[in-house]
């Protein structure tokens, strides 16, 4: 609440400046951000995309010269020339064709670097490959791998600690070795071995042709982890298997040397590689920051353009309003005699043409005022005067009462102290509020007048709670109430009745109780009741039909309640024929006494 009253606080023309801001340039600034962050993520899906489907082409290149390698191990293996290899202890009767044969495959087919062909006893026939006589070739790791894959054709990857020589100078990590066993279709015996050597050459090219970015670019990693093709100066250079979590594709990122770098990678089913696209995820931002330039650029105008129009729209709207709060503040000081005098069509020119227009109406009321001060002055005058009978009046009564004393007649003794405290207290200086102690002491002054009447007829009982007899009240409010008990309730019934009243706190409220056990009221006479209680102020408006009418008093009674505290206090009634009637009345509990200007008397 503070921060509000703050803010209400500032001068109307900051505010309209700010205003102009917010609903001007904030909405470009939120669209600039949503614009970047929208353009931010197509195009990192755009890229993700695109470096995907060259992941895809370069698989699809990989399983072709795989594929190539696997359908050269079937032909080699259904030569007779071959099988007779496998067959015979003693081997090929001539191994020069063999090789030869062997040969013509790297002649054909470009990618192949060598074949060697091995059978069960570690002999080998070989176009560019051989082997120390000490090696027994059966125990080659190569070898044991492609008799557990039982015939399936098997990738080797990067043939490291090979001891194999070629004789084309091709080195270990130059290729890329594939395997497969030639088993016997009805024993199931392996017969052999086919190992050929695949150039890394064909697989880097194409790996090498795809540029990601600048720096960016394709490795290739085994199913262990190992590097088929890394190129020189990788932003990483071993790609853990956890990051990739063998899955079939996918991207992550990581940062690196305080890089953030983006991977995305695609498993080829096939050859069991994964070819992984490495690059600096700034790279794909290029379009993006010159997309933020230009919106920066477009804002910044906006802004430069916008806080002038600002200012000038605020100070058109301010300026007429700080000038006629001007005038207000001169009226204010005293001078009703100023007039607002700009001939305008809009809001502050009507305010304006008001503005004089009330002054003109305060002057005329002011008029009014010293007028009526000096008729009130010569109505309190004439009260002055008015007020020497009531006076007199108790006087006289105070003296009949000391008089009936001193001749020992009580009764009229008490009657005629009970009529003096009816007028004492109806007086009461000429204060409309009075203790609750008084208008207890006022009815009970009014039910001994009464029981001096009626006598047996009537009994009276008053419960007052003491908390309650220092608080202030309406005078008035209960004789009328008190005398329709007697009057349309005990003195309708046969045999003597009783008026109870209880005063008490109920619920941080005054409530004081009339309740009699006189002949009581119909239903629709009841309703009739209530219905004239929920419109008393309606009625008692009208003076000169009110009198005349039954009930008015107690109507009195609730307009003047309701019109002094509200409408939630008032009376409620309850009655049944034959039974009594009931009546509360429901006050604001006030400890101190106000005067008609709110000041404490």
């Amino acid at each position: 609440m503070k921060k509000w009253t703050q803010i209400n606080n500032i001068p109307i023309r900051y505010k309209l400046i700010t205003h102009f801001l917010l609903v001007g340039i904030l909405p470009i600034l939120c669209l600039g951000l949503l614009v970047s962050w929208t353009v931010e993520r197509v195009l990192e899906e755009q890229a993700n995309d695109n470096t995907m489907q060259l992941i895809s082409k370069v698989n699809q290149t990989f399983e072709f010269y795989i594929n190539n390698m696997q359908s050269i191990t079937y032909m080699i293996a259904s030569d007779n020339e071959i099988q007779q290899f496998f067959d015979s202890p003693d081997g090929a009767e001539n191994k020069y064709e063999l090789q030869r044969y062997l040969r013509s495959f790297t002649t054909i087919t470009s990618e192949v670097a060598g074949i060697m062909v091995v059978n069960k006893d570690g002999e080998y026939i070989s176009n560019e490959l051989y082997a120390p006589s000490v090696i027994d070739l059966t125990q080659s790791f190569w070898y044991q791998e492609a008799v557990e894959s039982d015939g399936i054709f098997h990738i080797i990857g990067r043939p490291d600690g090979r001891r194999l020589i070629s004789i084309v100078d091709y080195k270990n990590e130059d290729v890329v070795s594939v395997v497969r066993a030639v088993m016997d279709p009805f024993t199931k015996e392996v017969k052999g071995v086919i190992l050929i050597d695949l150039k890394l050459r064909v697989i880097a090219e194409t790996a090498r042709d795809i540029q990601l970015g600048k720096s960016g670019y394709l490795m290739v990693v085994d199913n262990k982890g190992k590097n088929i093709y890394l190129p020189n100066q990788p932003i990483v250079k071993d790609i853990p298997l956890d990051w990739i979590h063998r899955q079939a594709s996918g991207n992550f990122s990581k940062t690196i040397n305080k890089e953030k770098i983006q991977f995305i990678y695609q498993r080829s089913p096939f050859a069991d590689w994964t070819t992984v696209g490495v690059f600096p995820a700034e790279e794909t931002l290029f379009e993006l920051r010159e997309i933020r330039f230009y919106l920066i650029v477009f804002i910044f105008i906006i802004m430069l353009f916008g806080i002038p129009v600002s200012y000038y729209l605020s100070r058109s709207i301010s300026k007429p309003i700080v000038d006629l709060m001007k005038f207000m503040r001169r009226a204010e000081s005293g001078d009703l005699h100023v007039r607002y005098k700009e001939k305008r069509e809009d809001e502050i020119g009507l305010l304006g043409r008001s503005f004089n227009t009330m002054l003109q109406k305060v002057l005329e009321l002011m008029r009014v005022t010293e007028r009526q001060e000096r008729q009130k002055r010569d109505a309190e005058f004439r009260s002055l005067q008015a007020n020497i009978n009531p006076h007199f009046l108790y006087n006289t009564l105070d003296t009949i009462q000391w008089m009936a004393r001193k001749q020992n007649v009580i009764d009229v003794a008490e009657v005629v102290e009970s009529l003096a405290k009816l007028f004492r207290i109806g007086l009461s200086k000429g204060r409309d509020i009075i203790t609750v102690s008084a208008e207890m002491e006022h009815i009970e002054s009014y039910l001994k007048i009464q029981k001096t009447r009626y006598r047996d007829k009537l009994n009276y009982q008053m419960n007052i709670d003491p908390q309650v007899r220092s608080f202030y009240t309406l005078k008035f409010i209960l004789q009328p109430i008190v005398e329709n008990a007697i009057y349309h309730g005990i003195k309708e019934r046969r045999g003597p009745g009783t008026v109870l009243i209880n005063a008490s706190i109920a619920r941080d409220d005054l409530l004081i109780i009339i309740e009699d056990n006189g002949a009581g009221m119909t239903i629709e006479q009841l309703h009739d009741m209530k219905q004239a209680l929920a419109e008393a102020m309606q009625r008692t408006e009208k003076v000169e039909d009110g009198h005349k009418k039954k009930g008015y008093g107690i109507l009195n009674v609730q307009a003047r309640i309701q019109l002094t505290y509200g409408e939630k206090y008032g009376l409620s009634i309850d009655s049944e024929k034959a039974k009594g009637t009931r009546v509360e009345i429901l006050l604001p509990v006030i400890r101190e006494q106000y005067s008609e200007k709110g000041k404490s008397s």
